[in-house]
């Protein structure tokens, strides 16, 4: 998914957008290679987003806290001063938030395709990370 230059961008990701992917480190790790900020938007209680990017070794620049996904994008967007502030989502719900409040939206689906993730399958969506990692909390 690379820009095709400036790495000047904010990448959000919607949580259930996030839980689609295979890797959601390997997902992270290779967006810092072409953004500057990337993190987790969602309407789910902090404790949800917070469970999930610490089960799956996500370190995230940002993530919504206790507001919802349109209050959130607006907030960081007012935070992070990038070019472009892109938000990976799955439905158009998520497409609708992101042209109120500005965001260029991407499909879960087309990001992973072009930035080469794998997408889960339904199976594995519920299974959790093998950690072999002993100070891991």
């Amino acid at each position: 998914m690379d820009s095709g230059g400036s790495s000047d961008m904010t990448l959000a990701f919607e949580l259930d957008a996030l839980k689609t992917l295979a890797d959601p480190n390997a997902v992270f790790n290779s967006a810092r290679q072409w953004t500057e900020y990337v993190g987790v938007v969602s309407e789910k209680p902090t404790y949800v987003v917070t469970n999930f990017t610490r089960k799956h070794r996500v370190r995230q620049d940002f993530f919504s806290g206790p507001r919802g996904v349109e209050e959130s994008l607006e907030n960081i967007r007012g935070q992070f001063d990038t070019d472009r502030h892109v938000f990976v989502g799955i439905d158009k719900e998520d497409e609708t938030v992101a042209e109120a409040t500005g965001w260029e939206f991407l499909h879960v689906e087309d990001a992973a395709e072009a930035a080469g993730w794998t997408l889960t399958t339904p199976d594995q969506a519920d299974e959790p990370a093998e950690s072999s990692r002993d100070d891991w909390p």
